[in-house]
């Protein structure tokens, strides 16, 4: 197990192992409190999967969206009850580093395989290999249908009745510009190429933050198909950030494939974050919590969880 970790990532460690060991444990959820997890521009958090459980123990990848070479793209959290977490930089294999990593989720049905997006709407079809210590990329693809201006902070991947749904947005932007919301359907192939089915599509309009609003900063479907999105306010990179989770509608997926989304024209509003901008949200398995990851830009990254997945 490799040991070097970014400066960055040692202040992400610290603040995610108080946050995984109390707002992420089974036997004492702690729900409400933000915990600092860096300090600087790199050290936010773009996409957060919550991976595996067991009783306290918990794993975590996160990914950010640093742009430079050298920068790092991916990250793998381990925590364990009682003791430090570790956290490690991972390898990206691929030659070309990925440019502004926004969403990564675990591909239904694989242990080791994720599909991260980057915010041009590449989707990068990753498996984690040599004990977790390198990123390889076994397909990119572009999105399907992407809209004019798109910009995708969000990306998500759900399955019921063996078949598995992908849903993901353009983030919108303020007033004149409401986020769009995709739904299909997601398999790979035998070479590992990521494809999508016929593609449902509808608007949303965020009920909070107002002003320079990002529609949809992130996305996940809930074990009974509840759609939560993040939505987000950005006045710069030093602020002020405001941020909100919403109920947005439903996605239904059939015994058959069939992809159903349902998108409310007045999502319901189920919280509030002044001060934190939050781009990462992910329902931890096995529980009802949600982990809420912010980019903070200049003021670095946070994480907190709520009783928000049903």
């Amino acid at each position: 197990m490799r040991k070097t970790v970014l400066s960055a990532m040692t202040a992400l460690g610290a603040g995610i192992a108080l946050a995984l060991s109390t707002g992420l444990s089974a036997a004492q959820p702690e729900s409400g409190r933000w915990h600092q997890i860096g300090d600087d521009m790199k050290s936010g958090i773009s996409g957060l999967a919550v991976t595996s459980r067991s009783g306290d123990d918990l794993r975590a990848l996160v990914v950010r969206d640093n742009k430079r070479p050298g920068e790092n793209r991916i990250a793998e959290v381990t925590h364990r009850a009682g003791r430090p977490a570790e956290v490690a930089a991972i390898t990206w294999q691929d030659g070309i580093e990925p440019v502004d990593l926004e969403a990564v989720d675990a591909v239904p049905g694989t242990s080791d395989e994720y599909v991260a997006v980057a915010s041009r709407g590449l989707a990068y079809h990753v498996k984690l290999t040599d004990a977790g210590e390198s990123a390889e990329v076994l397909d990119i693809t572009p999105l399907p249908s992407i809209g004019s201006g798109d910009n995708f902070e969000s990306f998500t991947l759900t399955s019921r009745h063996g078949k598995t749904a992908a849903v993901w947005a353009d983030r919108g932007e303020g007033a004149d510009r409401p986020a769009t919301l995709y739904a299909a359907r997601f398999s790979v192939n035998s070479y590992g190429e990521s494809k999508f089915g016929a593609v449902h599509k509808a608007t949303l309009r965020a009920p909070y933050p107002t002003g320079n609003v990002r529609h949809a900063s992130d996305i996940e479907v809930t074990k009974s198909g509840r759609i939560l999105v993040s939505s987000a306010s950005d006045a710069g990179d030093d602020g002020p950030f405001d941020s909100a989770v919403s109920d947005a509608g439903k996605l239904t997926v059939t015994s058959a494939g069939k992809v159903r989304l349902s998108v409310d024209r007045s999502p319901e509003l189920l919280g509030t974050f002044k001060g934190y901008k939050i781009e990462a949200l992910h329902c931890v398995p096995g529980s009802d919590l949600a982990a809420l990851g912010t980019d903070d830009e200049n003021a670095g990254g946070s994480l907190t969880t709520r009783h928000l997945c049903d």
